[in-house]
């Protein structure tokens, strides 16, 4: 039985701390609760002529999937809390979660602050096989990345999810957080100093990320606790309702769900993202329909009908 990932801030904190400690890059090793035909670590070449090795998990498949679902995780960025949804997904789909630039086992070794550079080194991870569709899933830092990627490659995205968007308003608990770690900046490991850092410098690049939504043409997802302390719902729900975007924007507020929404169970999620795959509709052939014929006036000599004899008095 696969352990779960630590959760709550102050055991994913200590996770991080212990993890820093040994020289781990993952905070639970997988190797030790899934094997590699189940979910196994993957790594690409990034985009943008930076040369930046960019670690992931993913789902081996034999033959390519319909679907294949890429994750951009938030900040702290860790592929790792996903694997109960990658070893869940059924075998008709395929997910990829990547650790963003500065994060895990990805280089570089320093914070990437600019959501641009981000979208940029990330954009390889659309690469998909033929006949594959990709659905893009920004969760919470990475929404405002993944629209960025999402309209600067039109054609490889098929639909866009922002789950749990941060979008520079902090919630009462990621406020103290970041408070407490802007204090102890020099003493956190590394990829607790990263989230620090970027979430703190996010607001001023949000702008380019509003444009780029206004401008992506596939259908857009919004999926949101209403008890997020982190993101709070209302400027997510804010956002879709006031951008003009080519298509309407679906928001769906999830009962009773924090921030963390690859925490819950995975079939849960997973179902939450089957509902943002568009249901093909069955094709059925219909013979077409003949005009209906009227005949000439004329012939009614040979075929009176009573209408039309009392029309013509």
């Amino acid at each position: 039985m696969p352990r779960k990932r630590p959760k709550g801030v102050f055991a994913m904190g200590w996770a991080c701390i212990e993890a820093a400690a040994k020289g781990r890059t993952e905070h639970t090793p997988l190797s030790e609760d899934y094997p590699d035909s189940v979910v196994r670590r993957t790594s690409f070449l990034s985009g943008g002529g930076r040369g930046w090795r960019i670690s992931a998990l993913e789902t081996p498949r034999e033959t390519p999937a319909p679907w294949r679902i890429v994750v951009i995780t938030g900040a702290p960025s860790w592929a790792e809390y996903w694997a109960e949804t990658l070893a869940e997904l059924p075998q008709d789909r395929e997910m990829i979660v990547v650790d963003r630039p500065g994060y895990g086992a990805s280089e570089p070794s320093h914070p990437v602050t600019d959501i641009r550079v981000q979208a940029q080194a990330l954009a390889p991870v659309l690469n998909a096989r033929p006949g594959q569709k990709v659905l893009l899933v920004g969760q919470s830092y990475g929404a405002a990345i993944a629209t960025l990627m999402a309209e600067a490659n039109p054609g490889k995205v098929a639909g866009l999810v922002l789950l749990s968007g941060f979008f520079g308003e902090t919630g009462p608990t990621a406020k103290w957080l970041l408070d407490m770690g802007g204090r102890a900046l020099k003493v956190i490991p590394r990829d607790l100093r990263a989230a620090v850092i970027e979430a703190t410098g996010q607001r001023a690049q949000l702008a380019a990320a509003k444009l780029a939504l206004a401008r992506v043409n596939v259908p857009i997802h919004m999926i949101h606790g209403d008890k997020d302390d982190f993101a709070p719902i209302e400027t997510a729900q804010r956002l879709a309702n006031e951008t003009l975007t080519r298509r309407p924007i679906r928001f769906a507020r999830v009962g009773g769900a924090n921030h963390f929404l690859n925490d819950g169970p995975a079939q849960e999620l997973i179902a939450a993202l089957e509902g943002c795959l568009p249901v093909r509709k069955a094709w059925t052939f219909r013979w077409p329909q003949m005009p209906k014929l009227s005949m000439p006036r004329a012939a009614s000599i040979f075929t009176p009908q009573p209408a039309a004899i009392e029309a013509s008095i």
